[in-house]
C-alpha cells in the first residue's frame, strides 16, 4: 500500500503505540479495543493501515521488535573492533536481557502470529542479521592480528547467537541470566584463544560481573 509520508507517519504512530503497549503485556490477552484506546486510533483507520487487522498488527510489532533486539546492541554490535569493545557488547546483551526479565515480548508475539505468513521470515533475518554482524566483528580482529586466524568467523558468530538465544531461553524458564553470561563469558574466552599481541590491544584480563 502506497502511504503519503503523513500516512507513514500515522501508521508508525500505531505501530510503536501497540509495541511499547504490547511490551507489557501477553499479546494473546490484548483485545483491538486495547490497541485503539492505547494509540488514540478509530477502528477504522486502524484496518486502513493494517487490513489484516490484529494478525497483521501483530506481525508488524513481531517486525519491529525483532529490529528492537539489535538496536537495543548498538553501537557495540556493530563496532567490535577491539577486545574492549566485545565485553562492552556483551556487557549491553546482559543488560537487555536482565532488564527484560521472563516476558520476551518478541517471544510472545511469534507465539500469536506462528501460522501467519511472513512469521518465520522474522526470526530467519534476525538471526542472520546478528550473526552477520558478529561475524562481521570477528573478521575485524582477525585482520587486526587481534584473533586467531585459524577461526571460523561464520561458525565463531553462529556460537554466539546460538549461545545467547538458549541462554534466553533459560531465563524464560528460570528468570536468571547465569547461563547466559557463562555462555558469552566461555564464548569470548574461545575467541581469545590463541596468540595476542602485547601492548595496549592484548585483551584484558575481566572478572564475572556479578548478577
Amino acid at each position: 500500500m502506497k502511504l503519503t509520508p503523513k500516512g507513514q507517519a500515522t501508521r508508525q504512530r500505531i505501530l510503536e503505540g501497540a509495541a511499547g503497549y504490547l511490551r507489557g503485556t501477553d499479546p494473546g490477552a490484548a483485545t483491538l479495543d486495547d490497541v485503539l484506546a492505547v494509540t488514540r486510533t478509530s477502528k477504522g483507520q486502524l484496518f486502513h493501515y493494517f487490513p489484516g487487522g490484529k494478525e497483521e498488527l501483530l506481525l508488524a510489532v513481531a517486525r519491529h521488535e525483532a529490529d528492537r533486539v539489535l538496536t537495543d546492541q548498538e553501537p557495540h554490535l556493530s563496532a567490535l573492533d577491539s577486545w574492549e569493545s566485545w565485553w562492552a557488547w556483551r556487557d549491553a546483551v546482559l543488560q537487555r536481557y536482565r532488564a527484560q526479565g521472563r516476558h520476551c515480548p518478541l517471544g510472545a508475539l511469534m507465539d500469536q502470529v506462528s501460522s501467519t505468513a511472513g512469521a518465520s521470515e522474522v526470526v530467519t533475518e534476525l538471526l542472520d542479521q546478528w550473526q552477520r554482524r558478529v561475524r562481521d566483528g570477528v573478521l575485524t580482529m582477525q585482520a587486526k592480528g587481534l584473533v586467531s586466524p585459524g577461526l571460523d568467523p561464520a561458525v565463531v558468530a553462529g556460537a554466539f547467537v546460538a549461545g545467547i538465544q538458549g541462554g534466553v531461553q533459560v531465563l524464560r524458564a528460570t528468570g536468571s541470566t547465569d547461563q547466559l553470561q557463562s555462555v558469552l563469558d566461555l564464548l569470548l574466552d574461545h575467541l581469545r584463544t590463541g596468540p595476542a599481541p602485547a601492548g595496549p590491544d592484548r585483551a584484558p584480563d575481566r572478572q564475572a560481573t556479578p548478577r
